[in-house]
This record gives C-alpha cells, structure tokens and sequence, in this order.
C-alpha cells in the first residue's frame, strides 16, 4: 500500500516529530542530531574519561615502582 493511499484510508500510525524543534527539526527518538546524540552518550563519554585517567594513573604508579626497585 502506498503512503498516500494508506494516508487516505487512515492507516497511517507513523508518530508526528516530537517538540525539539529549537534544537533540530527533524528529531525523532534516538536520533542523530548533535543535542540528542550528546545527551545520549553523555554517560559514556564521562565513564571513558573515568577509565581513562584510572589506566594513566596505573601506569604512572608501575613506573614509580619501577624506578625505585633500579636504585
């Protein structure tokens, strides 16, 4: 069935945009513009920096270590 014809019949159930028009009109639920995409991964990217800093750290402790065991 086509869209127009299923438009026409009422069998359309497609959901309308929802309101975050002042930041992208064409946003839909788990979309692809930069503000949804940033509150959707906004959990990751702090847990990344997280692990980030805890590997750093490890490493730099192992060297300290290291460096005093040589002397």
């Amino acid at each position: 069935m086509s869209l127009d014809k299923a438009i026409e019949h009422g069998k359309e159930k497609r959901k309308p945009y929802y309101t975050s028009g002042r930041f992208d009109r064409s946003c839909r639920p788990h979309g692809g513009c930069p503000y949804c995409e940033s509150n959707r991964l906004h959990v990751y990217k702090r847990d990344e920096e997280f692990v980030e800093s805890q590997i750093e750290e490890i490493i730099y402790t192992d060297s300290e270590i290291e460096g005093n065991t040589n002397e």
